[in-house]
């Protein structure tokens, strides 16, 4: 199994044995996560903004404004910690103290550093694109030129990461298990539902196969 090399930052120390370092599974969530956090710290100031994220191949691409002055930051090369977390269900035990959450959740920490040809950020957005919804691209305008410029792109490699996992039903006290109280898994998911037009979309255009079967996101390429 190929696994990233396990650095101070990305070593699990609490529950450890939930960590998870094979490239298959940091993939996996990635390319099911549809929104990222990005942290950062500006002049000693940390943040974190959310925005939307594709993988393509060893690389994590994501982008904003150029006029944010968080991006800014970035495209002069601030360190970064991008997080994806995937939430499964909800674990309700005979305690309360024993609550969890099932989730699959990415930690990938680097330099961000802008795309800078046109063509390079053309290709990351329709890996953005691809990654949301795979088809919608080949239908719609593609960016023009001052819309490019607009956009800020940035990419990070996936070299420093790992993957942290909770499964399976609540672990009680020994104790507590004859307590006579409901316990186990209420499983979540994400689930597309009917798709609203446009008010000014004519009647006559049928949403694509991609929207009315859309199947969540994936692997961008």
């Amino acid at each position: 199994m190929d696994e990233l090399s396990r650095t101070d930052r990305t070593t699990l120390r609490r529950l450890p044995n939930r960590g998870v370092y094979d490239r298959a599974s940091i993939h996996s969530i990635l390319d099911e996560g549809l929104i990222c956090h990005v942290g950062f710290v500006v002049d000693g100031q940390p943040y974190v903004i959310p925005t939307i994220h594709a993988r393509v191949g060893e690389k994590l691409f994501f982008h904003g404004s150029p006029a944010s002055r968080m991006l800014r930051a970035l495209e002069q090369g601030v360190e970064v910690c991008v997080t994806v977390t995937l939430l499964d269900g909800l674990v309700l035990a005979r305690s309360a103290f024993h609550h969890s959450m099932n989730y699959r959740s990415v930690v990938v920490f680097g330099t961000a550093m802008p795309v800078a040809s046109s063509e390079e950020k053309l290709r990351a957005l329709r890996a953005l694109s691809d990654h949301l919804v795979k088809g919608r691209w080949q239908e719609v305008r593609t960016p023009s030129a001052s819309e490019l410029k607009g956009t800020l792109v940035l990419s990070l490699p996936i070299d420093e990461a790992s993957a942290k996992v909770r499964t399976g039903p609540p672990v009680d006290d020994e104790d507590d298990y004859g307590l006579l109280v409901w316990a186990g898994v209420l499983p979540l998911k994400i689930m597309a539902a009917e798709p609203v037009a446009d008010p000014r979309l004519p009647q006559d255009i049928a949403p694509p196969p991609y929207i009315t079967r859309y199947p969540g996101p994936g692997p961008a390429l």
